[in-house]
This record gives C-alpha cells, sequence and structure tokens, in this order.
C-alpha cells in the first residue's frame, strides 16, 4: 500500500487539476463528502447531537466546511467555528463557505484568544468535534489561537470522551514524520485522501491519528504513477504475495545455508538465538563459527546447527585471524549473519571490516557488527555483495554520529539517507520498523507490540533475516517478510501468553506459527496488527 509525502500529495492535486482537467473544487467537494460520510458511520450515535466543525481558512477548512454542509444536510444541527475572519477566505474554501452562509449555518469567527473565550462555553456543549483547522501544508510549531484550541479540545475529550474527527491529518501532525509541530490535535478516527500520508503510520503520529480512513477523491491512476509513491506499508495481503510455496520434493540443499559469526564469552546467547532463528525461518542449514573456548558450551544449546571453531583472542573473542577461515567458510553459503553477541574489541573490529570488505555472499549485520563499524561507515562502500543493517536507535546514532533523540524525530530520513549514501539496505528497528533500501524505496511495518521491548529479540530478527535470504528471497524482500513475520509471531506470543513477559526464544518458537498463519492454514488474527486503511469508494 502506497504511502504519500506532503509534497508528493500536493503534487498529485496539481496534475489532477491542471493537466487532467479535474477542477479543485471537485476534488474538496469528493473530500468533503466522503469524509461526512465516513464521520456518520464510525460515530452513529451522533446524529442526534450537534456537532462542532473548527476550520481553518486554507483548503483543510474548505474540506471541514463541505463536512458541515452534509453534516446539515442529514439533519444533525452543526456549528462552524471558523478561525479566522470570513474576509481572508480564497479560493474554494471562500466559495464553500458562502454555500455554508446560503444554508444558514451556525457560523462563528475566531481570530484570537478574546474571542474565543467569548465562545468557549458555547463549544464546550458540542457532543463531538470535526477538526479541519490544519493540513499537510504545516511547516512550524502551532501558535496563537490554534494552539489555545487545540490544546482546548484535547484536554475536553481526554475528560469526557467526546470524540474528535479529524480532516486529512489531525492539525498540528508533521505528515511526513509523524511528529507533533508543538502540540496535535488526538482524534478518534482520521480520513485522509487518496493515500495515507506517512505520518499517519509512523509513531507518534499513529497515536494522535485514531482510526485511519482513506477516502477516494479522483485521483487518476495515470497522475500517481506521474508521482510514484515511494513509501509503503507492509500488509499482511503483500506478506501473503511473498511467500512463495515450497514444491514437495523440496531437500535441505536447496533451502539454502547460512554462515552465522556471533557471540563472545557471556554473549553466547545472542548466537544461539540468532542461528536458531534462521531455521525457525525456513533455512536448511546453519553453520556458526564461534572462538574456540565458546564451542562446548554452544554446542548443546543449538543441536540442530553446525558449529565451526575458529581463532580467538586471550580474552575469547573474535580476532582478524579468522577472517580467512570465515572467508573459505562463506563458499557455498547463501550469506552470512555477522554481529550479534561479538564484541567490539580492536581484533573484533578488524575482523568485521575485513568481511565487509571480502565477504562474497549477501550479509546480514546487527548489533556489535554495527559498533564495529561505526567509526567508519565509510567502508560499507567497498563491500563485495548485498548488505543489510539490522540497528536499532542507539546504534544507528552511532553509525550517524549523532543521538539517538535526533535518531526518533525523524527515523525516515535517517533510514533513507545512509541506504542511499552506502549503496544499503537499512531495516531500523523500533515501533513501526522501516526497511530502506538503496534505491529510495521506504516500508513501514506495522506488526509487533511493547512486549518485545526485551532482550534478544533483534537476534532473532538478524537470524529471520538471513534465513530468508539463504532461500533466495531478495534482500528487500528478506527483511520485509522477516520483520513483518517477526513482529507477528510477537504478536501471536503477547495473544497467548501476555502483553509481556514472553521472551526471545518464544518468538523464534512462535516463527512456523505465524508463517502457518499468514498462508492461509487458520484463521487466527492477531489483535496487535495495525492494518488501518479502510477505503470510501464514492
Amino acid at each position: 500500500m502506497h504511502l504519500v509525502t506532503a509534497e508528493e500529495m500536493r503534487e498529485m492535486d496539481r496534475q489532477t487539476i491542471e493537466s487532467f482537467g479535474l477542477p479543485g473544487r471537485v476534488l474538496m467537494e469528493n473530500a468533503g463528502r466522503g469524509a461526512a460520510r465516513i464521520l456518520m458511520r464510525t460515530f452513529p450515535e451522533l446524529s442526534s447531537g450537534r456537532g462542532a466543525v473548527i476550520a481553518g481558512r486554507g483548503n483543510n477548512g474548505g474540506d471541514g466546511f463541505v463536512i458541515a454542509r452534509y453534516l446539515a444536510n442529514a439533519g444533525i444541527p452543526v456549528t462552524v467555528y471558523l478561525l479566522s475572519a470570513k474576509d481572508r477566505l480564497t479560493g474554494n474554501a471562500l466559495k464553500n463557505f458562502r454555500l455554508l452562509e446560503a444554508c444558514e449555518l451556525k457560523i462563528r469567527e475566531i481570530t484570537d484568544d478574546n474571542q474565543f473565550q467569548n465562545v468557549k462555553t458555547e463549544m464546550a456543549h458540542h457532543p463531538f468535534f470535526v477538526d479541519a483547522i490544519l493540513g499537510t501544508g504545516l511547516n512550524s510549531d502551532v501558535r496563537g489561537v490554534f494552539r489555545t484550541i487545540i490544546d482546548f479540545i484535547n484536554e475536553l475529550s481526554r475528560n469526557t470522551g467526546r470524540p474528535v474527527f479529524s480532516v486529512d491529518i489531525p492539525s498540528g501532525l508533521n505528515a511526513d514524520t509523524g511528529m507533533p509541530w508543538g502540540t496535535c490535535i488526538r482524534a478518534a478516527a482520521t480520513a485522509t485522501f487518496a493515500f495515507p500520508k506517512i505520518g499517519h503510520l509512523m509513531l507518534p503520529g499513529a497515536e494522535y491519528t485514531g482510526r485511519l480512513h482513506v477516502v477516494d477523491i479522483g485521483i487518476p491512476p495515470h497522475i500517481v504513477k506521474n508521482v510514484p509513491p515511494r513509501h509503503h506499508l507492509t500488509t499482511e495481503k503483500i506478506i501473503k504475495t511473498l511467500i512463495r510455496p515450497r514444491p514437495v520434493d523440496l531437500h535441505k540443499g536447496a533451502t539454502g545455508h547460512v554462515l552465522v559469526i556471533a557471540g563472545s564469552p557471556g554473549k553466547t546467547g545472542a548466537a544461539a538465538l540468532t542461528s536458531m532463528a534462521a531455521l525457525r525461518s525456513g533455512a536448511g542449514l546453519v553453520t556458526l563459527g564461534i572462538p574456540r573456548t565458546l564451542n562446548p558450551m554452544l554446542e548443546p544449546m543449538v543441536p540442530e546447527v553446525m558449529t565451526c571453531v575458529l581463532p580467538e583472542t586471550s580474552a575469547a573473542a573474535h580476532t582478524e585471524a579468522a577472517a580467512q577461515p570465515i572467508l573459505e567458510l562463506a563458499q557455498g553459503k547463501k550469506c552470512l549473519a555477522l554481529g550479534p553477541g561479538m564484541g567490539t574489541d580492536a581484533p573484533t573490529k578488524a575482523l568485521v571490516r575485513l568481511l565487509v570488505q571480502h565477504c562474497p555472499v549477501p550479509m546480514v549485520i546487527d548489533a556489535d557488527g554495527i559498533n564495529c563499524l561505526a567509526d567508519n561507515p565509510a567502508i560499507l562502500n567497498q563491500k563485495k555483495a548485498d548488505i543489510i543493517l539490522t540497528p536499532h536507535p542507539g546504534e544507528m546514532a552511532r553509525l550517524l554520529a549523532c543521538t539517538p533523540n535526533a535518531i526518533q524525530e525523524n527515523r525516515l530520513d535517517a533510514a533513507k539517507q545512509f541506504a542511499a549514501d552506502h549503496d544499503v539496505f537499512v531495516v531500523l528497528k523500533g515501533a513501526r520498523t522501516l526497511i530502506a533500501g538503496p534505491d529510495g524505496h521506504t516500508f513501514v511495518n506495522p506488526t509487533g507490540n511493547p512486549g518485545m521491548a526485551s532482550g534478544g529479540m533483534g537476534d532473532v530478527l538478524t537470524g529471520m533475516v538471513a534465513g530468508y535470504l539463504a532461500q533466495g528471497y531478495p534482500p528487500a524482500v528478506a527483511a520485509r517478510l522477516a520483520v513483518y513475520v517477526h513482529g507477528r509471531a510477537a504478536d501471536q506470543a503477547a495473544e497467548s501468553k501476555g502483553p509481556y513477559g514472553y521472551i526471545a526464544s518464544e518468538v523464534a518458537t512462535a516463527i512456523p506459527q505465524a508463517v502457518r498463519v499468514l498462508t492461509g492454514q487458520n484463521g487466527f488474527a492477531s489483535p496487535h496488527v495495525f492494518e488501518p486503511v479502510q477505503t470510501e469508494l464514492l
């Protein structure tokens, strides 16, 4: 499913109006009519109460005027609160405002805090609110009377439970990042137009958006092709089409051999989890390369995994002396999973760099493998084969020499820019994990839940990505499958065991069941999966 930026949506609107010839007023009518239908269908109990449409003077307000007219036509009393002097309205917003005046709807103009105080008590008595204040064009913090009213509506809704319905995007939300511009409406539901915006799906934007609906306003398909979206939501429907059926005569040699280089004293569990997750994801064979000293303790932990002892440092850590044996081991393998629990000693860093430069098969690099590259990420451009990095925000911050907060404020740009600069795939983990490719396409993953905030989950994901690579899936597909199924397996663990307290090994164990569900062999549906979009056809 396509997601768009604010600029992409504006360009689609412009081309639809100017080159296709569909007037902007028709687009606004389609938008307002579709949103009004969704509002009345979503909150049928509101038909017995008076609604408040709170509108700015731009096109978002114009959409609100159309909604007000359709609510009035349905017999629902409406008061329109215009956060502007009406003589400042222009274009299609002005045309639709004049229709409200002709329909003799109740209208209040609010241009400053003093005027708001005069109508505050009246506004507070409405049982529901339509937020048509600020649209996707906002590019600075909300100020003045807009901020006062947004904060007032949020407090009223929080204290009374009265629903707020946002038009296109909750006022104050950055359409491209999902971050509030200082303050933001908290909607129970939002009707957006043509396509979901990235900010609707990213956190915290999804929490402000509420239930998301999409209204088809008539953008022609050829216009969409002219402005091709480069951001996408991974849905269950898409994942089902990506999972390949297995022929009945399949054997382990045809499902791929994964080489895992991981583990150090005190972190053998990371190596075990990565290896087992690769098998649970469907890889036929896994070989785990580990420092010699660790072999006796790891072999019993992973009985289905082959092990290979490697040269080690005096501290039983990985060393650059193991580079040549590992490169020889990589011959005939489908991929190399590198990093979980390796540590970051100088000899280990040297090994990681040598493998990046010389490994002939695709690599999945996670955890300490990423940390070993943090002081010289440019070495990634010397790779011999595709590389998928799976950082959490802290590891991403080390790669970009910034803070985790800076990453979280604009996760999308961080992942996209690094992927493009270094010609790699980036899986930026966290709520709404992102998969960014070097071609500029980015995928937002909806599965997973807060119970995954525990040790070892990333090791499982690393093994899963490697497992799908070994089976012959292209890197972008392998990453999308692994991230979606990983979250889905955790959702099933949360469903059966509780919202938290389940552990990484239990998620790894749940992988086959998650795949069985996705391939249609039973009817399980996780309540945690965020499938937000319903299309309203006109």
